[in-house]
């Protein structure tokens, strides 16, 4: 096996700390690059793309915060433009099941010159663990909009092997991987399950995409934030096609896809879900 040379943008996220773990275990040379990192690389500085590629062989690309916020389609741009002269093989996008902004970013992937592969992910299992609810399950109580969407949660250590495999393996090049769960779950269904696996009291309270901007102002995020969760909320869970199951990781990985279940309990085991209850506001 040839050894590469890896730039992986987003190193210290939910994905990319996975796939970067996953490269240096098959023994490739992987960057990790961040606005903290030597070389340092900021999506709102294009100068610092780069020295970020310089000697570069292949790029795993998230965008943060989404690249559903204004200003995406300029990096994306910048970034594959520089990729290409770079003389960078391949690169992965990591995208979002059904948002039209991150379509368009898809587009400027796809017609960028590079190789590339696109994986497209439904929302995460590891939200209620390592992001932006889990202080909701340590309160007890998970306040969220949209109670009817039925969502194919995905766990990050499957996208993380999909883009792994799709990132090393040319037959993936031009293609489109969407990254689901094996089933579709309601937030009150994933309340349950993981209220069962923690054995610790957790209800699910139904609000309005206001009420929970509402809260997530209160708690001083700033207004980018607060617009784009009601995107996400509004748009992507409330588009009927981002709530179908893809049979994608069984087909690249050779394994079923984990199920919530399996993440719940898992989770459950590291005793995350009993730390200290918080105070927290409802966002």
């Amino acid at each position: 096996m040839k050894t590469e040379n890896i730039l992986v943008i987003g190193g210290s996220g939910k994905t990319g700390r996975r796939v970067a773990e996953n490269l240096m275990q098959v023994g490739h040379n992987v960057r990790i690059v961040g606005r903290k990192t030597t070389p340092a690389f900021d999506w709102e500085n294009p100068e610092t793309y780069d020295d970020a590629l310089k000697d570069m062989d292949r790029a795993y690309i998230v965008y943060y915060p989404d690249l559903a916020v204004p200003g995406s389609r300029d990096s994306i741009t910048a970034l594959t433009e520089k990729a290409l002269e770079a003389g960078l093989d391949k690169v992965v996008l990591l995208s979002g099941k059904g948002e039209s902004e991150a379509e368009a970013c898809e587009e400027i992937v796809a017609n960028s010159g590079l190789n590339y592969t696109l994986v497209r992910a439904s929302w995460f299992n590891q939200n209620f663990s390592e992001g932006a609810f889990l202080d909701f399950i340590l309160n007890g109580t998970v306040a969220l909009p949209m109670p009817e969407a039925r969502i194919p949660f995905v766990d990050v250590n499957d996208i993380a092997d999909v883009v792994t495999k799709v990132l090393l393996d040319d037959s993936y090049n031009g293609q489109t991987i969407t990254v689901t769960g094996p089933q579709k779950r309601t937030f009150k269904e994933v309340v349950a399950i993981m209220a069962e696996a923690s054995k610790k009291q957790i209800q699910f309270v139904p609000i309005s995409i206001e009420e929970f901007k509402d809260g997530m102002r209160k708690a001083g995020l700033p207004d980018s934030y607060v617009w784009l969760f009601g995107y996400l909320f509004k748009e992507v869970l409330g588009n009927p096609e981002n709530q179908e199951v893809s049979n994608d990781v069984a087909k690249v990985l050779g394994r079923p896809a984990i199920d919530f279940e399996t993440f719940a309990f898992k989770t459950a085991g590291t005793g995350v879900w009993n730390q200290k209850t918080k105070e927290v506001s409802s966002i």
